[in-house]
């Protein structure tokens, strides 16, 4: 399949600033009560589920700070990204997890191979076209009843997706209501939806979305 020409963009945007953010952001979780607070609840909600010992996958890890935050909490998951440096300094700064190098787009993993799935601020450089095909491949990987949380800038407004100036490559707001139904029109079904106001550190509001594949839902191929 031929990769699409913003993909090549993001990978070597964040290629060129994998040092950089890393250390921006390696201690990132300690001021920020509610992204933990989302993670606590996240974790907590795989662990009291059926595929609590079932592989977890967080999809656009970069350097691997969520990943080894939720391995900490419990979870047997692994790392994903589109760069291959953030991937080479995840692996210096947890050597005993795995990470490894991929495309959201085109998730080398076979069907209901997952528990639970995180996109932790991974979806934001997508196209908004794009992103249900993503959806619908997250559902492809994860087995029904297993758990999905986003992370993302906040959208103006209770609907609507809207352009970003990222200080690294093009990226897209969503708000919480848009993306619940994105998600619930590719299988799933939304738990959580919370916007909240911009810390002193961030220039936008920030979004996150829990959901739970339909246990009705076939994977989408």
């Amino acid at each position: 399949m031929i990769e699409a020409e913003d993909v090549s963009v993001t990978r070597t945007a964040y290629d060129g600033v994998a040092e950089l953010y890393t250390g921006l952001v390696r201690e990132q979780l300690l001021a920020n009560p509610y992204d933990r607070a989302v993670l606590g609840v996240f974790a907590e909600s795989v662990l009291e589920s059926e595929h609590a010992d079932a592989p977890a996958a967080e999809v656009g890890c970069g350097p691997g700070r969520i990943t080894d935050h939720l391995r900490r909490a419990g979870l047997d998951i692994f790392g994903l990204d589109l760069s291959p440096e953030m991937i080479r300094l995840a692996r210096l700064e947890y050597p005993g997890l795995r990470f490894e190098v991929g495309s959201m787009e085109r998730l080398e993993l076979a069907d209901a191979a997952l528990g639970s799935i995180v996109a932790w601020y991974s979806i934001i450089h997508l196209p908004p076209a794009r992103v249900p095909a993503v959806l619908a491949e997250f559902a492809r990987v994860l087995r029904p009843g297993g758990h999905a949380l986003f992370a993302f800038q906040a959208a103006d407004g209770v609907t609507g997706v809207q352009p970003y100036d990222h200080k690294v490559t093009t990226s897209y707001r969503w708000a919480p209501d848009t993306l619940a139904e994105a998600l619930a029109a590719c299988g799933f079904r939304v738990t959580a939806r919370m916007q909240r106001l911009a810390r002193p550190d961030e220039r936008t509001p920030q979004g996150y979305v829990l959901a739970v594949k339909d246990d009705a839902a076939n994977p989408a191929h």
